[in-house]
């Protein structure tokens, strides 16, 4: 520190101790604000994926439903059309 200054010494002192602090705390603040941003980052990937995965079985309910639907309407059908023409066919003689 340069003497004779026009600013208290004491008041330099303090200007410069906490200029010391912050410089000081600085690598450790980063790494905090790190650690908090790459958890951050993994909490959304993985409520990411498990919201894919919820949608994921909706999309497959939904198919197997309309599978197991179409299944069921292609016996109809046909049992329908065998009905349909036994019907209308004239009886025998």
């Amino acid at each position: 520190m340069a003497y004779p200054t026009s600013v208290n010494s004491q008041i330099t002192d303090s200007v410069t101790q906490s200029n010391v602090e912050v410089l000081g705390t600085a690598p450790a603040v980063s790494m905090g604000n790190l650690y908090q941003a790459t958890s951050q980052a993994l909490a959304n990937a993985a409520h990411n994926a498990s919201t894919a995965q919820q949608q994921t079985n909706i999309t497959a309910q939904a198919a197997t439903t309309m599978g197991v639907a179409m299944l069921y309407s292609v016996d109809t059908a046909s049992t329908g059309m065998a009905t349909k023409k036994i019907l209308k066919a004239k009886p025998p003689g």
